[in-house]
């Protein structure tokens, strides 16, 4: 398991058996916590992936971009400027933005109040690139995240997770996909909430996003080398959650075998 991270690692659908590893179960209870970072662009099936892997292995989903949602909501709230950097940072440094979880999943809290459908809202999801643009805010923001998830088993996805807010993670995935293949299920997602939007709309939108997020000066989206790639493109996501599980017990089955190794030396 150790060769795949120092290397790039593609899977595709065709390679979908060598990928499971049944029979092993991750500990929970590992002092250091486990980390897995899973990144890739709009649209390429990585948040229902971290969530329903969450769910599989027992870990609690940290959705990182619920925070600047948060901090967006408030700027909407306030009429704060949200081009403007200076406000917006201000405004931030008087707003309390937290996040836990209980039997629904994670919980996103502004100002101690719960937020977690408000900043689903459209207006919101418009902003919070602009948002989450802005190198102090993620500063900010990255130091919340790292604090809540230390010693905890956790399932992250974003797109400067693996490179930035988690340098260090235990497992790193990069989920890649063909950008008409993403604009298919974007719309079928919109389509699920009522929205009727043209597929040559929702591409046009995917396409800028990727440009904005792999351009920008902050934190662009990259993949690092230590990461395992994953093609989702001919995948269902019952395949790609599987195939990030059972990456994540063989991950977690390499560090018991060197925890007891350790354990061993220490005896002699």
């Amino acid at each position: 398991m150790r060769g795949d991270s120092q290397r790039q690692v593609r899977i595709r659908a065709g390679q979908l058996e060598r990928a499971r590893f049944f029979g092993i179960v991750p500990s929970m209870k590992h002092h250091r916590g486990f980390i897995l970072a899973i990144d890739g662009p709009a649209g390429s099936g990585k948040s229902t992936t971290a969530r329903l892997c969450a769910e599989r292995l027992g870990f609690r989903h940290l959705d990182t971009g619920a925070m600047y949602r948060a901090l967006t909501l408030k700027a909407l709230r306030t009429g704060t400027i949200i081009g403007n950097p200076r406000p917006l940072f201000a405004l931030l440094q008087r707003t309390s933005v937290r996040v836990a979880w209980d039997k629904r999943g994670m919980r996103t809290f502004l100002d101690e109040k719960d937020v977690s459908e408000e900043i689903r809202s459209p207006e919101v999801s418009a902003l919070v690139s602009e948002v989450s643009a802005i190198s102090a805010v993620r500063l900010r923001m990255v130091v919340e995240q790292r604090r809540v998830a230390s010693g905890k088993a956790v399932v992250c996805e974003g797109r400067d997770i693996g490179s930035v807010v988690f340098p260090d993670a235990d497992l790193k995935i990069f989920i890649e996909c063909d950008a008409a293949e993403r604009a298919r299920r974007r719309q079928l997602e919109l389509a699920g909430q009522g929205v009727c939007t043209g597929r040559e709309t929702v591409l046009a939108n995917l396409v800028g996003r990727d440009r904005i997020d792999s351009g920008r000066e902050v934190s662009p989206l990259r993949r690092m080398p230590d990461a395992v790639l994953i093609d989702t493109t001919h995948l269902t996501i019952q395949e790609q959650v599987s195939i990030v599980c059972d990456l994540a017990r063989r991950r977690c089955m390499w560090f018991k075998m060197q925890s007891a190794r350790c354990r061993m030396t220490d005896r002699r």
